[in-house]
Formats: C-alpha cells, structure tokens, sequence
C-alpha cells in the first residue's frame, strides 16, 4: 500500500492552478520516511525546519525548558523565512 495513495490534494492548485506555501511538503515527508534526505530538500525545503520544530514542540509538551518558548518562536521565524525564501526562488 503506498502512502502516496493517501496524500491531500492541493486545494490551491486545484482552483487556482498555482502552488500554495505548502505544496511538495507531503511528499517530501514520504522521502525524508524513505530516507532520501537529499530528494526531501529539493522537493521542500522548509521539511527539516518544520520537522525539528515539531519535534522540540512535543519535547517541551513533556519537559519544560528553561525559555523555552524562545525556541519554539525561533524555531518558528526559521520555518517561516525558510517557507517563505524556497517558494520565491521557486517560482522566480
């Protein structure tokens, strides 16, 4: 059964006919899966950012850090600006 079966389709895309923020995350989420690093960059590279922030989002669910908040809104400027940068040199 292949995950590539179960992915949600651009909404976006499908009205509009023009990639949103988010196009190529969910498949660049079944690369990083398969463990092509390299593959997940190119198809999206906000992936790794999005991915050690929700990572440290759940650590800090069940350990609280000092100024932790700090890092998740670090984190989440870093996810941003890398969305953001890697949609405009995209579609440049």
């Amino acid at each position: 059964m292949a995950l590539e079966n179960y992915m949600f389709p651009c909404i976006s895309k499908t009205l509009f006919g023009f990639d949103c923020l988010g196009c190529g995350f969910q498949r660049a989420l079944i690369l990083v899966l398969r463990g092509q690093f390299l593959e997940a960059f190119f198809m999206y590279a906000a992936i790794y950012p999005l991915l050690i922030l929700s990572a440290y989002i759940i650590i800090t669910r069940f350990y609280k850090f000092k100024n932790y908040e700090k890092g998740i809104n670090w984190m989440s400027i870093l996810s941003i600006t890398t969305i953001i940068l890697s949609y405009t040199i995209k579609h440049l």
